[in-house]
């Protein structure tokens, strides 16, 4: 089934409800945001001669006719391609060109930037907010989406490309639709009174949220500056009220931090589901603490959209249970849709405690890589998909991940794990923000080294943060190497680029 079902249902049976909003100002109601989808629908289509299954692509920072687009692609039985905002012109042209995409939706400065890159494929750029869109909008809707079969490619994906050109990651509507169930049976619950407010980029996971969303007709909020300011978010979910959100783990650090400052007590947030990266121990307490009992969990990659396990809110809050630190520092148990076991290098399942690399199977995980046999070969093993990450379970399904197998350090023949010690540098009073990486040493094999970002006004020293690592960890563990920073390279969903940190490491001499 076409997930534009799901909004032409709503448009009917919600009609009046307010659908699409900026800020507090509703622009859009059900009825509305469900006739311009399946207008834009049939323009693709009858104007831009777009056939079920070609791909359309959206170079476009958040607004609310970013989500007309989305669901007017899913209404003409096209595939969507987000492409992140924050991509070079040249890059954003590189994956237009591999999706094959006929056209793409823009918002003007992107759309400038990316007019001389643009490849042959792409016959059309349709600016977001100029006349071709509102032309768009204005054709007659269809009578109902186009039919598509559960396993027809709805959303094409390109993963970040740390380690080569991106791979576009083929999500199906039956993908999709196990998505939003098991956010409503594993995550949290959605009604027709909530407001899902898109401060991280729609490109991502965030603009993924918007299905269950819509199933459930539940509003859809835009901040006006159309991203992530704290205060902005506190004053919007206060005027909308039962406001749902995802948020990176930096994301959350910097409402924590905000609040602290401003006495915000996150009136009218209802949940914020974090995920997208590490969230450390010590934060997440400390989130709870400040702006109470509104947190889930989710872990997830592009290959299974947000759906691998997830932490929903009882176990975040909860300081009862004996193992509550514990559980707390996992990304929580198996969702509904899947399987999940720790591998070996063979992909044979592991004991529980036992450390190897993270495998899922079931309905949400991709059809395979686009177009690219190779890497689907190497990522899918029996159904089975290999994440690359590598973790643990316990006795009772709590996954805790332990790293990115290609971040994990060996020193010494002995596998060190970073995130343990950010875990432990993190509990120092003095550090904001932590990233460790490995270098190359004659001796041990890797080093490892710490980039460090300070609290304001703070300066411990670096045998006082030695101190620290030795009363937490192992000895071998700690930091050979101190890096103080001002802040972490991140890319726009808020991961730390450790790409960038040994790129660093090398112009200094540290890697050679």
């Amino acid at each position: 089934m076409n997930l534009a079902c799901w909004l032409a249902r709503s448009g009917t049976l919600n009609a009046t409800s307010p659908a699409l909003l900026l800020g507090g100002h509703v622009l859009a109601d059900y009825r509305t945001f469900a006739r311009r989808a399946a207008a834009i629908g049939h323009g693709l289509a009858g104007h831009h001669g777009v056939r079920p299954g070609d791909r359309v692509a959206i170079l476009a920072k958040n607004c609310t006719e970013y989500l007309e687009a989305l669901w007017g692609i899913w209404f003409a039985g096209a595939v969507a391609v987000p492409v992140n905002a924050k991509l070079h012109a040249r890059e954003a042209s590189w994956i237009i060109e591999n999706a094959e995409a006929s056209l793409v939706f823009v918002t003007e400065a992107l759309g400038s930037a990316l007019a001389p890159h643009l490849p042959q494929c792409c016959k059309a750029v349709v600016d977001l907010h100029a006349h071709d869109f509102e032309a768009l909008r204005s054709f007659d809707p269809l009578a109902g989406p186009v039919g598509r079969a559960a396993d027809d490619l709805a959303w094409l994906f390109y993963t970040s490309g740390t380690t080569g050109k991106p791979k576009g990651v083929t999500i199906t509507h039956g993908n999709l639709h196990a998505m939003a169930f098991a956010y409503l049976a594993d995550v949290d619950t959605v009604t027709a009174a909530d407001a899902a407010l898109y401060a991280a980029p729609m490109s991502h996971g965030a603009g993924l949220y918007c299905i269950q969303h819509v199933l459930k007709a539940a509003r859809h909020a835009v901040p006006e500056s159309g991203g992530f300011e704290a205060d902005e978010i506190f004053r919007d979910a206060a005027a909308l009220g039962s406001v749902h959100m995802f948020a990176a783990p930096t994301m959350v650090r910097r409402l924590v931090d905000a609040a602290k400052v401003s006495g915000a007590n996150g009136e009218g947030l209802r949940t914020i589901v974090y995920g997208g990266g590490p969230m450390y121990l010590a934060d997440i307490v400390e989130a709870v603490d400040v702006l109470g009992n509104r947190f889930c969990q989710i872990y997830g990659q592009g290959e299974s959209p947000m759906t691998i396990t997830a932490l929903p809110r009882a176990s975040v809050s909860d300081r009862a249970h004996p193992r509550w630190r514990e559980r707390l520092a996992s990304v929580g148990t198996a969702q509904s849709c899947v399987e999940l076991r720790i591998g070996d290098a063979d992909g044979r399942p592991l004991a529980a405690g036992e450390s190897g690399e993270i495998m899922v199977r079931g309905t949400p995980v991709m059809a395979g890589y686009w177009r690219n046999p190779q890497a689907t070969a190497a990522a899918l093993q029996d159904g089975w998909l290999k994440t690359g990450d590598v973790g643990s379970l316990d006795e009772d399904g709590y996954l805790t991940l332990k790293d990115r197998s290609k971040d994990v350090i060996i020193s010494g023949g002995t596998n060190i794990y970073p995130r343990e010690v950010e875990e432990a540098l993190l509990t120092h009073p003095a550090v904001r923000e932590v990233s460790v990486i490995g270098a190359p040493d004659a001796e041990w094999g890797e080093a490892v080294v710490a980039f460090v970002v300070l609290s304001p006004g703070a300066d411990p020293g670096v045998p006082a943060l030695d101190q620290h690592c030795l009363q937490q960890i192992a000895r071998f563990k700690r930091p050979k190497v101190w890096r103080f920073v001002a802040e972490l390279p991140k890319n726009n969903y808020g991961k730390v680029l450790k790409t960038e940190l040994r790129t660093l490491l090398e112009r200094e001499g540290e890697i050679r």
